[in-house]
């Protein structure tokens, strides 16, 4: 836990991330609330309030005395939400930018191009 956000969307950002690169597949049981705050040394109210915002999302959902499991689609859904606001933070400001600057559709395409290349990752 280590920037300006409030915990709590720090932890369901953790999960969340885990269910997006496969670490936590559908129908998997997520940590406890209890193993959650003592692994970040936090509140386990904390942790439960992180938790309790995905259960609200749809994105996990809680099998009473057993605990807290990944809901079925929830990483397509979480892909979807991610990439929306992909698009409404980092490509619409960039589009805005290039077209202040006069930067053309190829012009654009070159430059992420040469970055793939220059960072040895293909984007597609």
């Amino acid at each position: 836990m280590d920037d300006d956000r409030p915990i709590f969307l720090q932890i369901a950002e953790l999960i969340e991330n885990s269910i997006i690169d496969g670490s936590l597949v559908e129908e998997a049981q997520v940590p406890s609330t209890n193993e959650l705050a003592a692994f970040h040394r936090i509140n386990p109210a904390t942790a439960a309030k992180g938790v309790n915002q995905l259960v609200s999302e749809g994105t996990l959902y809680k099998r009473r005395g057993i605990g807290m499991f990944v809901a079925g689609g929830a990483r397509a859904r979480l892909r979807e939400r991610r990439r929306e606001r992909f698009t409404e933070q980092y490509v619409e400001p960039l589009l805005a930018e290039a077209r202040k600057l006069g930067i053309g559709h190829d012009e654009l395409m070159k430059m992420i191009d040469s970055f793939g290349a220059v960072v040895g990752r293909d984007l597609g």
